[in-house]
């Protein structure tokens, strides 16, 4: 049975109406047939690494910790890097990046609700009588006005969900990008550190053969004047020693560039770096790698986790893209008071009030909304195809610093005993110049091979501590995200319909 309130419902007639209106709205509407994003996310597990990455070091957690460099074993190390993420300019800006992502979702926000404005004024004129007359020239006429103006645009489609939806990821994105600025920082430092404890080693390689070249020209002279050399092996000698100060002077020219790019590093100006001390012995960081790479890997790395962000965020302004093409629905109302005397502004007979809900509909744009959606669908494919190169990359990278640190451990214990043993055919060379029975050429050759041997064995330590720490941040440096920026699961697509 009918209801009386059914029976006189005002707009019951118009249903079929409104829906044959909709219905032909739709069908008018400009078509986005045909325009789908050509991108799709690489399943990170069909990348193999078991045979490359299995060795000794594998384990269920291995992960680097959040300040892996303290495992480096060096105070100074920790308090400038602790410096740094406190004064980097770099730093400045990727928060700057972060916090205008954040104003861009709430300007989303803000469109997906309703505006309501206030404002009022005073208007007078008077109109010439040459122009309008002695009944309407001549006169001073004035009114008073306030009014309430309110619109919304009904969100039919959830269009601007979706954009707001987008901006929130590419906020997730900034947000993981700013932490990855703070792990490249501390990696920069720690590798500039090293650096200097590189150059600090080669001065004292330096220095070691400056003083084997001048004992080596004190016996020299002491055999020239003893008749058994001659001025030529007492100049080769002499010519030793600009030879060995010029090495050290190097070596004291690489000590202070890199005190100026640890000073620029923690923000502060050169005079900083002469504050630095020289370096402990680092520790190289124990191969460890995680048992459950590469998936794992996906939400450890923070490039890896800022790219898919970027990949949801596409997909969202592709939704928002295609709600372009139907329909729109506003409503504007707008109320207020008008008089020709201001204090009859509050009386019933000043009130107005206006009512304008409006359907509008695409039918023809001249293809605008289409290579919108074209272009949109194109910026969605560039962030898959960013995605899919950051994982790739991810994985070779952490292949790349594994063999490096598994190869450069052997070639150190391989070249100290190269340095022990140049060194033993040093101490007996000289031993037999000083007695006598050998010869220049000898001792000239044997410190020419301890050189080396010493300055090879410096380079194979220096890069083994830079291959540990690039290994940590190949893993991602203890990155872990947030609960608001946790990595969005690892499916083979992402929904973008």
């Amino acid at each position: 049975m009918t209801s009386m309130f059914e029976r006189s419902h005002p707009l019951r007639p118009l249903r079929p109406v409104l829906v044959s209106v909709l219905a032909l709205a739709l069908a008018a509407c400009a078509s986005s047939r045909g325009l789908e994003p050509q991108g799709r996310l690489l399943d990170a597990d069909s990348l193999q690494t078991q045979r490359t990455l299995a060795a000794d070091g594998l384990s269920q957690p291995g992960w680097p910790a959040t300040d892996w460099w303290r495992a480096l074993g060096d105070p100074q190390l920790d308090a400038l890097i602790a410096e740094g993420l406190q004064r980097n300019p770099g730093l400045d800006a990727a928060d700057a990046r972060l916090r205008q992502a954040r104003a861009q979702i709430g300007t989303a926000r803000a469109d997906r609700l309703p505006s309501v404005s206030a404002s009022g004024g005073y208007t007078g004129v008077r109109l010439p009588e040459s122009m309008v007359g002695d009944e309407l020239g001549g006169s001073y006429a004035g009114s008073g006005q306030a009014y309430l103006s309110f619109s919304y645009g009904i969100d039919l489609w959830g269009g601007k969900r979706a954009a707001w939806e987008a901006a929130v990821d590419s906020g997730h994105a900034a947000e993981v990008d700013a932490q990855a600025a703070r792990l490249n920082l501390s990696a920069a430092i720690a590798e500039a550190y090293a650096q200097l404890g590189y150059a600090w080693t080669l001065h004292d390689v330096a220095s070691e053969e400056l003083a084997r070249s001048q004992k080596t020209l004190e016996l020299t002279r002491q055999r020239r004047a003893a008749g058994i050399d001659s001025d030529l092996q007492t100049r080769q000698a002499e010519a030793r020693i600009p030879a060995a100060q010029q090495q050290q002077q190097a070596a004291q020219q690489q000590i202070d560039e890199a005190r100026t790019a640890l000073a620029a590093l923690v923000g502060q100006g050169p005079d900083r770096g002469l504050q630095i001390e020289r370096p402990q012995m680092l520790n190289p960081l124990a191969l460890q790698l995680p048992g459950v790479l590469p998936s794992e890997l996906l939400g450890r790395r923070p490039d890896i986790v800022a790219a898919r962000w970027r990949v949801e965020a596409a997909s969202r302004e592709i939704h928002a893209a295609k709600a372009a093409f139907y329909p729109s629905l506003n409503l504007t109302a707008l109320g207020g008071v008008v008089s020709s005397e201001v204090d009859q502004l509050l009386k019933s007979g000043s009130t107005f009030a206006f009512l304008g809900p409006a359907l509008s509909l695409p039918i023809f744009d001249g293809g605008r909304l289409r290579a919108n959606l074209g272009k949109t669908d194109a910026q969605y494919d560039l962030a898959v195809a960013d995605y899919n190169q950051s994982v790739v990359n991810a994985l070779r990278d952490v292949a790349d610093q594994v063999n490096a640190v598994r190869s450069l451990a052997d070639q150190a214990r391989a070249q100290a005993q190269a340095v022990s043993t140049a060194r033993a055919a040093h101490d007996l060379a000289e031993q037999r110049y000083r007695a006598g029975i050998g010869s220049y050429l000898d001792v000239l050759s044997v410190e020419e091979q301890l050189l080396v041997s010493q300055q090879r064995l410096a380079s194979l330590q220096s890069r083994q501590i830079l291959v540990s720490v690039r290994l940590s941040q190949a893993l991602g440096g203890g990155f872990t995200p947030t609960s608001d920026t946790a990595t969005v699961a690892a499916t083979p697509e992402s929904s973008h319909s």
